[in-house]
């Protein structure tokens, strides 16, 4: 049976893992509160990072980046506004939106993937 939640878990940790190689702290997977969710939050050198991850077995339904749509980006957003209140963070805390994105087997990291 064919269950999206686990195969987008898997493809998380997978994820997470290659962001621990290149070097990034991993916080917290699947962040989740009753705006949105984050799928992973790390910490890069001084920076609080944000990643959204998206896969794709193949490019028939469009590359895995462009599913990360203006709507997308606003939930994120939020997201992470909300995490950064309720973690005790500052506004001033330098903070980025990266992207990893699996094609097949590919992994990319995108980073500064968009801004607010």
């Amino acid at each position: 049976m064919y269950n999206k939640r686990k195969i987008g878990g898997d493809y998380e940790k997978l994820a997470a893992n290659h962001l621990r190689e290149k070097g990034y702290t991993i916080l917290e997977l699947n962040f989740y509160h009753r705006g949105g969710e984050l799928d992973i939050i790390a910490k890069d050198g001084k920076y609080l990072v944000f990643v959204e991850v998206k896969y794709r077995t193949t490019i028939h339904n469009g590359y895995p980046e462009e599913a990360i749509d203006y709507r997308k980006r606003k939930s994120i957003i939020q997201s992470a506004n909300y995490y950064m209140y309720s973690h005790g963070y500052y506004e001033d805390t330098p903070c980025r939106f990266d992207a990893v994105v699996i094609l097949d087997n590919e992994i990319k990291v995108i980073q500064d993937a968009f801004e607010i």
